[in-house]
């Protein structure tokens, strides 16, 4: 393995649902950070060379006959390591401390008494304050040589360290947003204990990847399959500076795009843009519908949709000619929900979990796997793409297919589009887009009675949907006035034949995701 170019925090993941917000943090403090499955040998930790360890929570005992685990040894490589809920107690099992199930579980705020205001780890921190909890096991007696740094009062250990050979654990969950100083914390730990710099950065993240790219690619082509979105025009606008003519970027019209998207996309990108790209858009309208008849199964359209695309880009580079590379928009929350080693398949992702078993590319270039949402939308600021761009609503590559319960057809797809269509319009009319992560409307499989004008209805109901997140990882819902509900659903029951009845999803990820499907 070869030694990463920046400062890197190695994430070693146990199964929690917090992995990825862990990472979130620590690239907060711009300082670069990996997930890996905590089967990531010591062999291949030595040679990335991190300067610390972040062990997470998971779901299971470390008392249990197969629970999850990691080699003792990794304690003594003397590099810095926070183990953190099922981590801390994983530490405190394999280096001769206690674990045991705990009298009474503790879940959710939850005051913490700092026990040691000399700790690195805590420095800054209040002597009281609240932290999120969630286990039902506790280590009833840290290690040897290790002190106890914090305690709840029913976590006799809620935070104990050996401060020389720079180990720490808490139990509770710094990265959450409910900890309220969890940020300081890693701040901490990745500054104070690991002795990071800082060095992750947008620049010369745009710079390294165009100099790998060009040197990857050499004289060959590539083709970008460019939806549009943010994702893919970033990763597009990369390669072309990057390989110039080399590159064709592919739009594929699938039929499940919102309305004007495609001529909003061939505009930006086509030849009157402002970009030197070949550009290329095809209309497969009726070949997705097709294959999508009947299928109900959200996993099952996704999967059917990356197929597709992939089928379309290959007949694309057959006819281009000596196409080795297809380029893809894929960031780090699409390969995370789409499985990580042994962690819970949220969702297969269409260009990640969904692709096919075969693929006729020599290989696939993800150049933004790694980055989140956020850190995208800077890159794309590096390379110049305007703020409407950079800024642009996400949308998922399957589109309006998995914002369609049950099975899709042409007719629910339009009526779809115009819901949302007048959805944005009344959000953006308020003043509220720049606030929300993602606003949009979904089209429900349930069908209710409505009385419009003197006559009976039996239609579809539409759920409204927005969110306020920074990472995509955990967003909580928009308060949307009132006033702006009432507007969007008069119009919609209006406007839009085929609907009677409009809704407001509430719901947080988690335990939701953005998405309905």
């Amino acid at each position: 393995m070869k030694k990463p170019a920046n400062e890197v925090i190695l994430v070693l993941d146990f199964g929690g649902q917090y992995n990825q917000l862990i990472a979130r943090r620590v690239r907060e403090n711009h300082v670069f950070c990996e997930v890996r499955p905590h089967t990531f040998s010591l062999e291949e930790i030595r040679k990335m060379a991190p300067k610390g360890i972040i062990l997470t929570g998971g779901p299971g005992s470390v008392c249990a006959d197969d629970a999850v685990t990691c080699d003792a040894a990794l304690f003594s490589l003397g590099i810095p390591v926070l183990g953190i809920c099922y981590g801390s107690q994983l530490m405190a099992h394999l280096l001769g401390g206690s674990v045991v199930r705990a009298d009474k579980s503790e879940y959710g705020k939850t005051e913490v008494e700092i026990t040691d205001a000399g700790s690195k780890l805590f420095t800054g921190i209040a002597a009281k304050t609240i932290c999120w909890m969630s286990h039902t096991d506790l280590i009833a007696q840290a290690p040897r040589g290790f002190k106890v740094t914090a305690r709840t009062s029913a976590c006799p250990v809620a935070a104990m360290e050996q401060a020389g050979k720079a180990l720490y654990a808490t139990q509770f969950h710094p990265e959450v947003m409910h900890t309220v100083q969890g940020k300081e914390m890693l701040h901490n730990f990745v500054y104070d204990v690991c002795g990071c710099t800082g060095d992750w950065q947008m620049g010369s993240f745009v710079e390294k990847s165009v100099k790998e790219l060009r040197k990857k690619i050499g004289k060959g082509k590539a083709l970008c399959a460019l939806s549009g979105g943010v994702d893919s025009a970033v990763a597009a606008v990369l390669l072309a500076k990057a390989i110039g003519k080399q590159l064709t970027c592919v739009f594929v019209d699938h039929g499940l795009l919102r309305k004007h998207e495609g001529k909003q996309v061939e505009s930006v990108f086509g030849e009157a843009g402002p970009y030197d790209l070949n550009f290329i858009r095809i209309n497969a309208r009726q070949r997705f519908y097709a294959k999508l008849a009947g299928v109900t199964d959200p996993e099952q359209k996704r999967k059917i949709i990356g197929e597709e695309f992939i089928r379309v880009f290959e007949e694309q580079a057959q006819k281009i000619g000596k196409v080795d590379y297809l380029v893809q928009g894929t960031i780090y929350p699409d390969v995370i929900e789409s499985g990580l080693g042994k962690s819970a398949v949220i969702k297969s992702h269409h260009n990640v979990g969904g692709l096919p078993d075969f693929v006729d590319f020599k290989e696939i270039v993800e150049p933004l796997r790694l980055l989140f949402k956020d850190e995208v939308r800077a890159a794309g600021r590096e390379l110049g793409l305007p703020d409407f761009l950079v800024n642009r609503q996400p949308f998922p590559g399957p589109g309006l297919g998995i914002r369609i319960i049950g099975d899709v057809t042409e007719k629910k797809v339009q009526i779809l589009k115009e819901a949302d269509a007048i959805f944005r319009e009344e959000v953006k009319r308020a003043g509220l887009a720049k606030n929300l992560g993602q606003y949009f409307a979904a089209l429900t499989n349930m069908r209710s009675v409505g009385v419009m004008g003197d006559g009976r209805t039996y239609d579809y109901a539409i759920a409204l949907r927005a969110v306020r997140t920074s990472d995509f990882m955990t967003a909580e819902c928009a308060e949307i006035p009132w006033d702006v509900l009432q507007n969007t659903t008069r119009r919609i029951v209006n406007e839009v034949k085929g609907v009677n009845r409009v809704l407001y999803d509430c719901t947080g990820k988690p335990p939701a995701t953005i998405e309905f499907e």
